[in-house]
């Protein structure tokens, strides 16, 4: 559902009564196997009397899609579908082999969750490698470290050496 001007918290339902009666102004539904049609029958003549704008029912099984837009105080069905762009939201709706793809209004298609959660275990393993990489970037800086320190001693000890030997190493 996108409901303009309500503030965007977590509902677990639309209750308009409890939004200062603003129904939701476009409804999107995905049927699942146990959706029938007396069940979505009800929900369209719902959305009806109560305001919506655009209702939109999605069928993944079938790859269909349908919506009803309000014309005159009424949601009329939609003839045509494919290349459909939403008034209130500016979305575009494609059919593709695959099933619906959406496109924003600068022309971008909207990601699925499939690629959606591909970009996320990607930019993860990016994480990871940064890590590991600054990882062993400092413990090279640390041996380094040790390193310059081990040989700071290592010539303290030659000057000292030297020292006792009755040899200045300053004027060496």
């Amino acid at each position: 559902m996108v409901a303009i001007g309500r503030p965007k918290v977590k509902r677990g339902s639309y209750l308009q009564w409890e939004e200062d009666d603003i129904a939701p102004q476009v409804v999107f539904e995905v049927l699942s196997p146990g959706n029938t049609l007396t069940e979505m029958a009800k929900k369209l003549d719902f959305y009806q009397r109560y305001g919506v704008e655009e209702y939109y029912i999605y069928d993944p099984d079938k790859i269909d899609i349908c919506g009803w837009i309000r014309t005159e105080n009424q949601l009329t069905l939609i003839d045509t579908i494919k290349g459909w762009i939403s008034p209130r939201l500016g979305v575009r709706f494609e059919m593709s082999e695959s099933g619906l793809e959406l496109y924003r209004p600068d022309g971008r298609k909207f990601s699925t969750y499939i690629e959606l959660e591909s970009d996320r275990q990607q930019a993860e393993e990016r994480a990871q490698q940064e890590t590991e990489r600054a990882q062993q970037q400092a413990e090279r800086a640390q041996q380094a470290e040790e390193r310059a320190q081990q040989e700071a001693e290592r010539a303290n000890r030659l000057a000292e050496r030297l020292r006792e030997l009755g040899i200045d190493p300053d004027t060496m």
